[in-house]
C-alpha cells in the first residue's frame, strides 16, 4: 500500500507517493511529462527492500504550480528534486526516472556525483534539444504563449471515462495504464473534470540546452547507470542518443518489449532488471 507524502521545500510544496520500509534503500522516482507519481504504482511493489518515493513534479499531479508568469524550464525541476531529497533527509540516494524524469535524473546525477549512488532511467536520457538557429523563434513563441494564457480555457470532460479515453488517444497507453495516471491527474471542475497539470507545461521552452552541453553532463555521470528502453519506444528511434550513451562511463542498456511506458504497462520485466541493479548497491 502506497503512502501519501507532502514535502515542503523552501519555495513550494511537492506531493509524493512512497512504498517500502523507512529504512529501505532510498530511491527517488521521477515521472514523465504530463504524468504523475502514480506512474510507479505498478512497479514499486515489485522492488522489495527499497524505500521508493515518487514525487509529483512541480505543476503535475497534486504538487504546487509555479507562480504566475514563471515558465517551466527543464533545469528548474532539478532544483525542486534536490529540495525534495533534502526534505526527506536523504544525504545519499539512488535515482529512477521515466521519460522527462529520466532526463532530469541523468543531469541531477551529473551535478551531484557525491550524493547519487546509482541512477536508473526508463525511456529518457538527458533533455530534448533544439536547433540553435531556432532559439529566437522559440523565445518569441514562449512569450506569446505566456501572454495568451489568461484567454485560454482548458478542456473539460463530461466524465472520468472521457478523460481516460483522451489520454489513451494522446499517448497510446492502454486503458488500464491511462486509468492509473488519470486517477491522480484529474480533478472535478464544475459538473465535469479537468486536468490538475499546469497548462504552462505544454508551452515551448524559452531556452534549450545544446547537444554539446548535454554531452558534457553525460560525461560527468560517475554513478553506475542503467537505461531501460522499450523496443517500440522513443529512444531506439533517435540516432543522436547513441552519442549520449557513449559518454556515460558506467552505463548498461536493456531493451525490453513494449513502448514508452514499459514500467506501467508491463512492470515485471523492468523489475527483473532493476532489482539486481539496486541490489548491487545495497550489498556493497
Amino acid at each position: 500500500m502506497a503512502e501519501e507524502l507532502e514535502l515542503q521545500t523552501p519555495w513550494l510544496r511537492l506531493a509524493a507517493r512512497a512504498w517500502g520500509p523507512l529504512n529501505g534503500f532510498p530511491v527517488l522516482a521521477v515521472h514523465g511529462w504530463l504524468d504523475n507519481a502514480a506512474s510507479f504504482d505498478a512497479l514499486a511493489p515489485l522492488l522489495p527492500g527499497i524505500r521508493l518515493v515518487a514525487v509529483d513534479l512541480t505543476g503535475h499531479g497534486r504538487s504546487d504550480h509555479r507562480p504566475p508568469g514563471v515558465p517551466y524550464h527543464f533545469v528548474d525541476f532539478i532544483a525542486d528534486l534536490v529540495a525534495a531529497v533534502d526534505a526527506l533527509g536523504w544525504d545519499r540516494f539512488a535515482l529512477l526516472g521515466h521519460s522527462l524524469g529520466g532526463g532530469l535524473v541523468s543531469l541531477m546525477s551529473a551535478a551531484l556525483p557525491e550524493r547519487v549512488i546509482q541512477v536508473a532511467m526508463i525511456e529518457g536520457l538527458g533533455p530534448p534539444t533544439s536547433d540553435p538557429a531556432d532559439g529566437p523563434a522559440d523565445l518569441r513563441k514562449a512569450i506569446e504563449q505566456m501572454n495568451a494564457l489568461p484567454r485560454k480555457r482548458p478542456p473539460i470532460y463530461p466524465s472520468v471515462d472521457a478523460a481516460i479515453q483522451a489520454r489513451c488517444e494522446a499517448s497510446g497507453l492502454s486503458w488500464s495504464a491511462a486509468s492509473t495516471l488519470v486517477a491522480r491527474g484529474l480533478q472535478a471542475v464544475g459538473e465535469g473534470y479537468g486536468w490538475r497539470t499546469d497548462p504552462r507545461l505544454r508551452f515551448v521552452s524559452p531556452l534549450y540546452l545544446s547537444e554539446p552541453q548535454i554531452l558534457a553532463y553525460m560525461e560527468r555521470i560517475q554513478a553506475p547507470a542503467l537505461l531501460i528502453c522499450g523496443a517500440n519506444g522513443y529512444l531506439v528511434k533517435r540516432a543522436y542518443m547513441q552519442e549520449r550513451y557513449a559518454r556515460i562511463v558506467q552505463l548498461t542498456v536493456h531493451i525490453l518489449p513494449g513502448g514508452h511506458h514499459p514500467h506501467l504497462e508491463d512492470p515485471q520485466p523492468c523489475a527483473d532488471v532493476l532489482k539486481p541493479f539496486f541490489a548491487a548497491a545495497i550489498t556493497a
